[in-house]
């Protein structure tokens, strides 16, 4: 069966589905709204809606009501009722699993903050980002990191010269600061605020923060001395990365996960992060980029391993394997970038086998047949 005729046969009363709609340029329908696609699929037939909820251009989630033959001077149409606007849409440059998109909308629209718990490397911040594009939300980037004292996370204490030479100390405040006030002033617009590396900052600074992400929502802020209260307009996303092999992180003790609803996320299945590098190098040939990521998740599969590696390694090789550099290459480019991209990012060299470098290379060798 054509996916046409399966199609067709999931069309009638009752069927649920998205579509766009554009304004409908016959001015004798009664119809005001025309779409012409059902979920990513061509309909087999118009689709027409008369409802005012209807914003033209975004995704909308409509219901049949009826489905129209073709008469003497039609093709026949299909009637629908509107059901909701969609907001929530990740766009295909990121590939995200079905079931963690819908977990992220509800969470977020619902006023969580949620704690992404992933490998490095496998799109927690472009997520971040997608999702503030998705929502229409103003993106806060603020990397954890770099707060050493509790109020680093509002304000950072600096030291300056004065015109007369005379130090000086004041408070610059951060973004999240920033955001803060303008959330306040403008009560139309809304924030996310993305606090990466979650757990590189020390573990008592974070109680700086954690009224902010409870039922107080109040932070203390250090320039005026006072608290500072968080409005409903601000929501928060946080990411960590869990593991022996991260040096510099500290844990997240229960009383501040509770904070927020934990989604865990991983690498992306290796068809999608095919589909994604094959738009993104075009230049680069399909079987090469079938054969980085068949060894990209082999590595990452290895249970001796037991190591992690990031999808910008990938991307980087895809980059390499583009360039003019390596388009008259002697010989198979490949090896050669698999060795400084994926290796090199392990302990000790890839010819040394007692080290993370080496032992990643003959994981390399035996699933490439090198």
């Amino acid at each position: 069966m054509s996916r046409t005729d399966d199609l067709n046969n999931q069309i009638k009363n009752g069927f649920v589905f998205e579509t766009v709609f554009y304004s409908n340029p016959k001015k004798d329908s009664p119809f005001r709204f025309r779409a012409k696609h059902v979920n990513d699929a061509r309909a087999p037939k118009v689709v027409l809606c008369n409802d005012s909820r209807i914003q033209p251009g975004k995704v909308c989630e409509v219901r049949v009501t009826s489905v129209k033959k073709p008469g003497s001077k039609d093709r026949g149409f299909i009637e629908v009722e509107f059901l909701r606007q969609v907001t929530f849409r990740i766009d295909e440059s990121l590939y995200v699993d079905p079931i963690l998109g819908k977990k992220l909308q509800a969470m977020l629209e619902c006023g969580m903050n949620i704690l992404l718990d992933g490998p490095q490397g496998s799109g927690k911040t472009v997520l971040s980002r997608k999702v503030a594009e998705a929502m229409d939300l103003e993106y806060v980037f603020f990397n954890c990191s770099s707060v050493f004292e509790a109020t680093d996370f509002l304000a950072t204490l600096q030291i300056r010269a004065t015109e007369s030479g005379q130090a000086e100390t004041l408070w610059i405040p951060t973004d999240i600061l920033r955001a803060l006030e303008s959330a306040h002033e403008n009560p139309e617009r809304r924030f996310l605020i993305f606090l990466d590396e979650f757990n590189r900052c020390r573990e008592m600074t974070r109680n700086g923060i954690m009224p902010a992400l409870d039922s107080t929502r109040k932070m203390y802020n250090p320039l005026t001395g006072s608290t500072i209260h968080i409005p409903d307009n601000v929501l928060w996303i946080a990411a960590i990365n869990n593991g022996a092999q991260f040096t510099g992180t500290t844990s997240v003790d229960p009383a501040q996960l509770d904070r927020f609803a934990p989604l865990k996320i991983d690498y992306l299945p290796g068809e999608e992060e095919i589909k994604i590098l094959r738009r993104n190098h075009p230049d680069v040939e399909a079987n090469q980029i079938e054969r980085i990521v068949e060894a990209a998740n082999a590595v990452r599969r290895d249970d001796n391993l037991q190591v992690d590696l990031s999808v910008r390694a990938t991307e980087e090789v895809c980059t390499l394997m583009g360039h003019p550099n390596f388009a008259e290459f002697d010989g198979d480019p490949l090896p050669e970038l698999l060795k400084s991209s994926f290796c090199g990012r392990f302990f000790g060299h890839w010819n040394d086998p007692s080290t993370d470098a080496g032992l990643v290379w003959q994981t390399i060798v035996r699933t490439l047949n090198l």
